[in-house]
């Protein structure tokens, strides 16, 4: 038995008037040019929709149809077939039934990948029909969720002998701490699988961090992803002094030295992709703790159009970085993005006529035609020892990591003034708040008023799934607690979206994050008020009655776009008129 023709089917959807003459006649001419299947054809031109394509396939094959987004497969059914050979035929295992395995395929009557299935399983196969966008979809979020069971497996396939040689080992190590004993650790396979299996499992999830983290009797390992932490694997301790000693390994680092924090860096491939994994060892009290902090370029958005800015402050932005000199400085609490925000900035402004030089610590991404700077206080190459030098470079545009003392803020607003355009960062919670910051280093009033082009403060909301999303209605009582007038609504019924939790966002309704910005400009009437050391608020109120978006009014933009919900606007921001978060 096999597929109808292309001829047959088209011929079909005629007769079952599905689609006209005209429309066949035009996909066949497609499928001359540019081979394909005649029923993705006809769905690309809009002549058809894929219910029906599998409706007429499934009658005329007696085939049932077998809709993907309504199932829930299980990681055991998962493992019965290779993703190699999943995606090479494209197809998904569904259910088992007794000794019965149910695929869902994209061509069900292909033999040689019925009996593949059977060999591979040693099962009997009841294959169903599916569209092959859907199997395909299907594969990426299953097998990759997938990876969260090798964790297990890598502990779970350890011969009883492999444990115990480890964990003693392991113990002994920690006693002794040889170089030799660690470095021998290093290179038994469960630890090699199990630290793999952990940095492959990051990736997967998309966090931004990995924790590794030792206990009294566990080694507990942790996921940041979209903000929040997430449970991960939790082993036995005796797995911790290898999978330490191993990270430290592959990024040059002292595996002897327990006793002072470590920083390094290392890159991995998976699946073609290069990852950067920046590295902090600190001793803690049951051993040293590990954050790896995963820097894949792939992920990295650095186009300031496309980060998603309300027009309000992505305008304020780009007017600022056109300046030829002066100070931008971003705030917000750690992993807010406030360096993408700066990288992304570089980018606009990039050029081969200017000379942009960079100071980190440590540098995150590496971007080319832009000179970047580590900071190496061990050989006193700190951030103010380094802008000194990068001002005898002739640079046209400066990005300063973070201002963290008076010296380093004195040099960069006096950079700001002799020519330069400054970007940095700031610890400050508010726009408002890191002119406050700076008067606290002891920056006069005049210097900040002359050099400062703009502040701004960040914080980054999860965005709702897209494939899972719902709309409701929310209640007056969540209006009012969210700040929200029916003034402020363009219809009297505003619309919220959230998501219900599916397979795509391992059920937790959120997948990626937006961003919120809060940009003040230094205007005539701005200056006016911090030469006078007005209070913050009297400057805010100022500053959002010449049409600075505050925190919150971006959050609720986003929530009106259904980009995010409001529970994740009021978890990151506060309400106006509140005090300073």
């Amino acid at each position: 038995m096999s597929l109808p023709s292309k001829e047959h089917l088209g011929l079909l959807l005629v007769k079952k008037k599905l689609i006209t003459e005209k429309e066949l006649q035009e996909a066949l001419k497609i499928q001359r040019d540019k081979p394909g299947k005649i029923g993705e054809i006809l769905i690309g031109l809009g002549c058809l929709s894929k219910e029906t394509l599998l409706e007429v396939l499934s009658g005329q094959l007696g085939i049932p149809v077998i809709r993907l987004g309504g199932c829930r497969i299980t990681a055991e059914v998962i493992r019965k077939i290779p993703r190699k050979m999943a995606e090479h035929y494209c197809l998904i295992p569904v259910a088992q039934c007794s000794n019965t395995l149910t695929v869902a395929m994209a061509d069900p009557v292909n033999i040689t990948a019925i009996d593949d299935i059977r060999r591979t399983t040693g099962m009997a196969v009841c294959p169903t029909l599916a569209m092959d966008t859907d199997i395909k979809e299907a594969i990426g979020v299953y097998y990759d969720e997938n990876v969260t069971e090798a964790l297990k497996d890598a502990m779970k396939d350890m011969t009883l002998e492999d444990k115990l040689e480890v964990e003693e080992t392991a113990a002994g190590a920690g006693r002794e701490g040889t170089a030799r004993e660690l470095l021998r650790l290093t290179e038994e396979e469960p630890v090699v699988r199990l630290t793999n299996s952990v940095l492959m499992e990051g990736v997967k999830r998309r966090s931004s961090d990995i924790f590794i983290e030792p206990e009294e009797k566990t080694l507990r390992v942790r996921f940041r992803v979209d903000g929040l932490l997430q449970e991960g694997l939790v082993t036995a301790h005796g797995m911790h002094a290898g999978v330490v000693s191993r990270i430290k390994v592959i990024s040059n680092l002292d595996i002897a030295e327990h006793r002072v924090p470590q920083d390094g860096r290392f890159k991995i491939q998976i699946r073609g992709q290069e990852i950067d994994f920046r590295v902090s060892v600190l001793p803690t009290y049951f051993g040293e703790k590990v954050v790896l902090r995963i820097l894949d370029k792939s992920q990295a958005m650095l186009d300031i159009e496309r980060l998603g800015f309300e027009p309000s402050p992505l305008e304020a932005l780009k007017k600022a970085s056109g300046h030829p000199h002066g100070m931008m400085v971003v705030c917000g609490p750690t992993g807010a993005g406030k360096t993408t925000t700066l990288y992304s900035v570089l980018k606009f402004v990039d050029s081969p006529e200017k000379n942009i030089v960079t100071v980190e610590d440590p540098v995150e991404y590496q971007i080319e035609g832009i000179n970047q700077v580590a900071i190496r206080p061990e050989v006193n190459l700190t951030f103010a020892a380094a802008l000194r030098s990068i001002l005898r470079q002739d640079p046209d545009i400066i990005m300063v990591g973070e201002i963290r003392d008076a010296e380093t803020a004195d040099i960069a607003i006096k950079a700001a003034l002799t020519g330069h355009l400054v970007l940095s960062t700031l610890h400050a919670t508010t726009a408002v708040g890191a002119v406050t910051r700076l008067l606290n280093m002891g920056i006069e009033p005049f210097l900040i008023t002359s050099s400062v082009l703009l502040t701004g403060s960040q914080r980054l909301v999860r965005k709702v799934c897209a494939k899972c999303r719902e709309s409701y209605e929310p209640s007056k009582e969540f209006l009012r607690q969210l700040g929200v007038s029916e003034s402020d609504l363009k219809s009297k019924k505003p619309v919220f979206f959230r998501g219900r939790g599916c397979p795509a966002c391992a059920q937790k309704g959120y997948s990626g994050r937006a961003v919120l910005l809060e940009a003040m400009t230094m205007t005539p009437a701005v200056k006016t008020l911090i030469l006078k050391g007005a209070q913050e608020h009297e400057i805010k109120r100022l500053a959002v009655s010449e049409g600075m978006m505050t925190l919150r009014e971006n959050g609720i933009a986003k929530i009106l776009q259904g980009t995010t919900t409001a529970e994740e606007v009021l978890r990151v921001t506060v309400r106006d008129g509140e005090a300073a978060e």
